[in-house]
């Protein structure tokens, strides 16, 4: 039995095909969600000679907060009840940090959406839900975006 789910979203199709999964799950075994959404900060991209670096930080905040907002809204549409937070990565793996959490709010399940991407383009781009994969001392739901079916760990 699942009691506490834990589902990272970036507000992607993938990640909403995962927060969808995620909500049928929690229906199911009457289980507690908490969305979470891991925000970048900025500062490396950024030169400040050229651009106002306080004001890109609070819109990407504002940006991340309307993310959780939106997916809040989704599982509440499913006649649920769910806590959001919004995770600072500073300089951490965006994997750690979602990890951590997991592990913070006793999650029993990880629920994130995977691009599925292979070889090559996965080398390159890295997979935020490979590293959680990896890390996580619990068990992982992949959700492949657009209906591909799912994977677990």
């Amino acid at each position: 039995m699942y009691r506490r789910i834990l589902v990272p979203v970036d507000g992607s199709t993938t990640s909403n095909c995962a927060l969808q999964e995620a909500i049928k799950l929690a229906q199911q075994h009457r289980a507690q969600l908490e969305l979470v959404h891991v925000f970048e900060d900025i500062l490396y991209w950024v030169d400040e000679r050229y651009i106002n670096y306080a004001e890109l930080q609070e819109t990407a905040r504002e940006s991340s907060e309307k993310i959780l907002i939106e997916a809040q809204a989704l599982v509440q549409q499913g006649g649920l009840a769910t806590g959001i937070k919004l995770l600072e990565a500073k300089g951490q793996r965006t994997a750690n940090v979602i990890v951590a959490e997991a592990e913070r709010w006793q999650a029993d399940l990880i629920v994130i959406g995977t691009h599925g991407r292979t070889g090559f383009s996965r080398l390159l781009l890295g997979s935020v839900a490979e590293g959680v994969v990896r890390t996580a001392a619990i068990p992982v739901l992949l959700i492949r975006g657009h209906s591909h079916g799912s994977e677990t760990k």
